[in-house]
């Protein structure tokens, strides 16, 4: 008897161990919906809801969490971005079909690259479905233009000596942090955008026109900030 059997209630039998891992694959991917407004899972609203009830988890989920569950149809992910410092360019599709693209997250990471001594570190993906939010949100497909993506260690301490806003433990040097600005958009819109994700940190950076974002704790600043601080 299939699944959707059981949950229609055509079945009785409890839920076996290949329906208990498709259940959990399933939740999995909500999980994703409720933090980036997104999901790609090839099912119905009511499904899904009584997946749940007849798992007998449903009391351990607020109300609200199912809301995010309607807005499930993208099969793609895109982004284009611009190296201002190399003058390099890339749209390219990034995620298809519930897959992340080695290819594409290889050309994103060498674009984003340290602009001083031209190291290579793969950029989170995380932080891709950040800024494809952002763009999502601000219904733009502008380029972002990169100011800053991987830093080297090198870079990093050079940046310091020189009294740049450049963290000690900076997430630039995971590769999950990102400079920004989007042409057309005013710096406070894009602070904004990335703000209400309510994901990682966010620092605005008037002057020097971008504004820092990263996976790392949920945390918000405008410059200047401390030294010692991880950003």
């Amino acid at each position: 008897m299939s699944i959707l059997a059981h949950v229609s209630g055509e079945g009785t039998s409890s839920l076996g161990v290949f329906q208990f891992l498709v259940f959990r694959s399933k939740l999995r991917m909500y999980f994703f919906c409720k933090a980036f407004g997104t999901c790609d899972i090839e099912l119905s609203r009511r499904y899904f809801l009584r997946l749940i009830a007849f798992s007998g988890l449903a009391a351990l989920f607020p109300r609200p969490v199912f809301a995010a569950i309607g807005d499930c149809a993208s099969l793609e992910r895109s982004l284009s971005l611009y190296n201002p410092n190399t003058k390099e360019a890339l749209d390219t599709i990034y995620w298809s079909n519930g897959d992340y693209l080695d290819n594409a997250v290889a050309n994103i990471s060498y674009l984003m690259r340290d602009r001083l001594t031209g190291e290579i570190k793969p950029i989170d993906t995380r932080l891709l479905d950040l800024l494809y939010k952002i763009g999502i949100d601000l219904k733009t497909r502008k380029p972002f233009h990169i100011i800053s993506g991987y830093r080297s260690p090198k870079t990093n301490d050079l940046l310091r000596k020189q009294g740049k806003a450049a963290a000690k433990n900076s997430y630039h040097m995971q590769g999950e942090a990102v400079d920004v600005r989007l042409p057309g958009y005013r710096l406070s819109s894009l602070r904004r955008a990335a703000y209400k994700l309510k994901v990682g940190g966010v620092g605005y950076y008037p002057r020097s026109r971008f504004v820092h974002i990263d996976v790392g704790p949920i945390r918000y600043w405008s410059s200047p900030r401390t030294r010692n601080s991880k950003k």
